[in-house]
């Protein structure tokens, strides 16, 4: 495992928790950390069953002084069929604390192993780190703002009875626009769940930290950043801002080439990239509503397209047929009525390259935090559609406080009609208000560049924390 590495490097281990949204922002601060700090890297990754392609495939393509061990596979047959992500997740890194010791123990003997970086689920690591007199950090791959919830929930938690969505004032997270109960994030959503109770439990660890990394920066979050830091006295750990940190990704894919292609074609800053991310899906009437709101907008648009969630294009709806057809949950003559100023891919596309291309000029996303840090980037402007985790969150504090994006209304019955689809893509493309969203968007971009350069606030916060470790 030890590679190319000598004693003599500085050497860091990261444990990320299952999941790529969490893996990814960490292998780009594990390259950081690598061509610019020539620290070395060990991955040391919890599992519950054998590792993904994805994670393999991701692991694999590092230079050689990033390495990765797979810790054996937990078992979660105890745990029930309806536990949330979260739960597992903690499960899994918890029952895997026996073989990190294995393989921390192992490191120690062969490395000048200073940290141990674990993601925003990982705190049941820092008493293994411990032992071995290695210093715990977290990196956290979301917002300032999420961070600055975790920080303040145990108080929400004892001064508040009921569940925080039957609030009737909003919530004042310390440095962030207020916020209604029912946008936090999901696993705080049901207090008596077990996914609330490990998030609780998480949170009350965050102190025991020696710091924490976030992905964001301050022209992004400087409300939440401040209050983070400021408050740090009343036993908080340092935070250092070192984001964005995103995979700027090159991709060879025949699929890809296909969407960059049909780009290359389109007129500059033109096309509205629709995407709900990895994990994102629609019921089968909004994505009715979706198609024939991008329809009636008359805009250009690239949609990856996933198949409805609610199991009704399986069932009732479709013959044989749609072995063949991988559309054929889509408004009948859709595709054909919209393929001069349409393109639909299925489940996958190059986002990197699509958000960076000059023919996008806008990103309708369900606001992961990942591509909304690729937006950011690229100065793409966004139509907010969340649809888990933090991304009710991530919504407000982007069209509320930050205002680079415009976010459609959903009707009484919660599904978002077509009529206002049309008008919010039509508005981000054409209209007066997209285009105040787009300077918005310019602007941040223009300071991210700043941020990452040389003397950038997070690229002098990093290297502020290497030091630390180096010494």
């Amino acid at each position: 495992m030890a590679g190319t590495q000598t004693q003599s490097t500085t050497h860091v281990a990261i444990l990320p928790s299952p999941g790529m949204g969490h893996l990814i922002p960490l292998v780009e601060l594990a390259k950081r950390l690598v061509h610019q700090h020539n620290l070395s890297i060990t991955f040391i990754v919890p599992t519950d069953g054998p590792p993904s392609k994805a994670q393999k495939s991701v692991l694999g393509s590092l230079p050689s002084t990033i390495t990765s061990a797979f810790l054996p596979p937990v078992d979660l047959s105890d745990t029930p069929s309806d536990a949330k992500i979260e739960t597992i997740i903690s499960l899994t890194v918890a029952r895997s604390l026996p073989s990190l010791r294995d393989v921390l123990k192992s490191l120690v003997s062969k490395t000048r192993l200073v940290a141990l970086v674990a993601d925003l689920f990982g705190t049941d690591a820092f008493d293994v780190a411990r032992e071995f007199n290695i210093s715990p950090y977290i990196f956290f791959p979301s917002t300032a703002m999420t961070l600055s919830l975790i920080f303040y929930l145990p108080k929400l938690d004892e001064k508040v009875s009921c569940e925080y969505r039957e609030l009737q004032e909003p919530v004042k997270i310390p440095g962030c626009v207020p916020i209604h109960g029912n946008k936090l994030l999901d696993p705080v959503q049901d207090r008596k769940n077990d996914a609330y109770k490990w998030f609780l439990h998480h949170s009350k660890r965050y102190k025991l930290a020696d710091g924490i990394m976030v992905n964001s920066f301050t022209d992004l979050e400087g409300g939440a950043i401040k209050a983070l830091q400021e408050e740090e006295p009343a036993g908080k750990p340092p935070v250092y801002p070192v984001g964005p940190l995103v995979n700027m990704g090159s991709s060879s894919s025949r699929e890809g080439a296909e969407c960059l292609r049909w780009l290359d074609e389109q007129p500059h800053g033109s096309v509205l990239y629709v995407s709900f991310g990895s994990g994102g899906t629609l019921s089968y009437d909004q994505i009715n509503e979706l198609a024939l709101g991008l329809e009636m907008s008359e805009q250009r648009f690239l949609w990856v397209a996933r198949s409805p969630n609610d199991g009704v294009a399986n069932a009732t709806f479709f013959s044989v047929q749609s072995q063949k057809d991988p559309f054929d949950f889509l408004p009948k003559g859709f595709l054909d009525r919209t393929k001069d100023r349409g393109l639909v891919v299925p489940s996958w596309a190059p986002q990197a390259q699509v958000l960076s291309h000059g023919s996008t000029g806008g990103f309708l996303t369900h606001c992961g935090w990942n591509s909304t840090l690729e937006s950011v980037i690229n100065g793409v402007p966004l139509i907010a559609w969340p649809l888990y985790a933090e991304q009710k969150m991530n919504a407000v504090m982007l069209t509320e406080d930050i205002k680079v994006a415009l976010m459609p209304k959903a009707s009484e019955s919660g599904l978002i009609g077509r009529q206002e689809i049309a008008n919010t893509v039509r508005s981000l493309v054409e209209g007066e208000e997209g285009k105040k969203v787009r300077h918005r968007m310019k602007d941040l971009k223009n300071a991210s560049i700043r941020v990452l350069g040389e003397d950038g606030s997070s690229t002098q916060a990093l290297s502020k924390l290497i030091l630390k470790w180096k010494n």
